[in-house]
């Protein structure tokens, strides 16, 4: 079994200037640049053969190079408490079609669909019980984040592996936009 998701890399000048934002929140696992992505659907726990499968149909997705915009900060909650904090991305047609083409090649090979709405972001930290009044100032502070444009000329599919200290990603396939 491998756990893998598609994704979008994050260059390193644009990581550099994030781990500018990556602090004055107590307690937060803030991403290392190596981790930082822009998922574009997590397809879970998946046999070797499903794996191989959805590769073959990842690798004739098509498409323009195209350009994304950080935009924004938030937070993801469940039930009021805080687990996450994210920098968001500006709206974008291209981004959504392929994001919508890595949800087809999944249902092709059998993959459930996904029941969340796909909603684009990069998260920057992971928070266990944060306090949320200091979420929100950390939110205020941050929330005029804007990158400059991303060029966007492929997307890869990522293996994904739990520790301790939270999870490692390793690149197992690149698919370019052309």
């Amino acid at each position: 079994m491998i756990r893998l998701f598609a994704a979008l890399p994050v260059p390193e000048e644009i990581g550099i200037a994030l781990a500018a934002r990556q602090q004055g929140l107590e307690g937060a696992r803030w991403r290392p640049q190596e981790a930082l992505h822009i998922t574009l659907r997590f397809y879970g726990e998946l046999r070797e053969d499903i794996a191989r499968d959805l590769d073959a149909e990842l690798s004739t997705i098509r498409g323009e190079p195209f350009e994304i915009t950080l935009q924004g900060v938030g937070a993801f909650a469940d039930g009021g408490d805080v687990h996450a904090i994210w920098a968001g991305l500006e709206e974008n047609r291209p981004l959504k079609r392929l994001a919508r083409a890595c949800e087809v090649a999944a249902r092709r090979v059998g993959i459930r669909g996904e029941s969340r709405r796909w909603r684009p972001h990069l998260t920057l930290a992971y928070l266990r019980h944060p306090e949320p009044d200091h979420v929100a100032r950390w939110i205020q502070a941050n929330n005029l984040l804007k990158s400059p444009p991303i060029p966007i000329e492929r997307f890869g599919l990522y293996s994904s592996f739990l520790a301790r200290e939270g999870a490692h990603y390793r690149l197992e396939a690149e698919y370019p936009l052309s």
